[in-house]
């Protein structure tokens, strides 16, 4: 009886002790088989929002290579799994390492496999004590969710109406056989043009690749020119009414412009039709109008007439040879004098005293020196002579120093003296 309260008490005691150090029965213990954790594991704290059926013990593994194990499981106070793993010590992985809960096999054991991102540049090292935070943890889809969604499609889902769509789609399609062969026809010359056309195609994505990467390194410019914007359009909205009044402008001249057209619009196509004789004969006059205007260089003198002058041939005047006018002779220092006798000239013209009619006499027949007496007018003294009236009769004589005499010579220089 004694024996048996000893055992007794030593059992309990060594199952307070055993309480007391942490014991958590099988998971304790350590189990053969399991990874190396070598001399120096590190440990790493993984947040999960569902770790499954993952238990302690289970194994941790990088590129399906055993590292280390799961050495507890709990519950945090934001209701997720706080699952903390040993590592072995050899083991380097970056500080933004991720996380999955992965199944070996169909109906395999669970374990963590830890990796590098593979969405962003590796970068750090994963230190002991290191958190994954949730945002960087996954699980893997468990058998009984893909055989219930299963089960859902098959029992009241939309497999049931497989039947259906086949039996419209027939009747669709009934009588419309060559329709749809031709259709899948010129369908399969599309897929073959553009497939011909790969390279223009990838061209033109490089191209739009190109443009948006210029775009994104000209941001602060666009956003600028987008801020800057926003006055001019407030001007714009506030001087709407000016604008609008200016269309309603421009669509009244529109309409008077119109109807002017409209209206003297036979009346421009008559004074066309009136111009074409007139410049038909202008067109045809065209080749001795250009002919005339050689005689423009050269005026007074015709341009063969000074030919000779500038190939050294003796010629009548005296031309200065000069680049600037093309060869022709530039008449300088030539003066020339034109004498004008007013008795010669005005005398030849006279009024007949019957008809009134402006008569022209030769110099032969002129009267003497009758005409341009002082008080006759000119011609007058001839006509006087031819109808018996002294020269001057019945007309005023003029005081002295009253005007010039028309008997007088009118010498005329011309780029000279007198």
């Amino acid at each position: 009886m004694r024996a048996g309260t000893r055992r007794a008490a030593a059992l309990a005691a060594g199952m307070l002790l055993l309480s007391g150090c942490g014991f958590r029965g099988a998971y304790s213990l350590s189990l053969p088989g399991g990874a190396d954790l070598g001399d120096d594991p590190y440990t790493v704290q993984i947040q999960f929002l569902d770790v499954l059926d993952l238990v302690p013990q289970a194994g941790v593994r990088v590129a399906d290579v055993a590292v280390g194990r799961v050495d507890e499981i709990e519950l945090s106070d934001d209701w997720t799994a706080l699952v903390t793993v040993e590592v072995n010590g050899d083991v380097d992985l970056p500080a933004n390492a991720v996380a999955m809960i992965q199944q070996s096999s169909l109906l395999g054991e669970k374990y963590v496999e830890l990796a590098a991102p593979g969405n962003e540049e590796p970068r750090g090292r994963l230190e002991d004590g290191a958190l994954i935070e949730l945002e960087r943890t996954n699980r893997n889809v468990e058998v009984e969710e893909l055989l219930g969604a299963l089960s859902l499609v098959l029992n009241g889902g939309g497999l049931a109406q497989l039947q259906t769509i086949s039996r419209e789609l027939g009747v669709a399609l009934e009588g419309r056989e060559e329709a749809i062969r031709n259709t899948l026809d010129e369908l399969d010359v599309l897929i073959g043009g553009l497939d011909a056309q790969r390279e223009e195609i990838n061209r033109a994505i490089d191209s739009a690749d190109a443009l948006a990467e210029t775009l994104a390194g000209r941001t602060e410019t666009i956003e600028t020119a987008l801020d800057s914007i926003g006055p001019g359009l407030d001007v714009v909205t506030e001087q709407r009414d000016l604008l609008v009044s200016m269309l309603d402008s421009l669509a009244r001249l529109g309409d008077v412009g119109t109807r002017v057209i409209n209206q003297a619009g036979q009346n421009t196509v008559e004074d066309l039709r009136l111009l074409q004789p007139i410049l038909s004969q202008l067109a045809a006059a065209g080749p001795d109008l250009a002919n005339s205007l050689d005689l423009l260089l050269t005026y007074p003198f015709p341009a063969s007439s000074v030919q000779g002058c500038l190939t050294g041939d003796p010629c009548p005047v005296n031309p200065r040879f000069d680049a600037r006018t093309g060869g022709y002779g530039l008449y300088a220092n030539m003066t020339a004098s034109l004498a004008f006798d007013l008795r010669e000239l005005l005398c030849r013209y006279v009024v007949d005293p019957v008809t009134g009619g402006l008569e022209v006499l030769e110099p032969q027949d002129l009267a003497g020196d009758s005409c341009g007496v002082p008080g006759t007018p000119p011609g007058n003294g001839a006509a006087a002579a031819q109808s018996g009236q002294p020269a001057g009769a019945g007309q005023p004589t003029p005081a002295a120093g009253d005007g010039p005499s028309s008997a007088g010579d009118l010498p005329g220089i011309v780029g000279g003296t007198p």
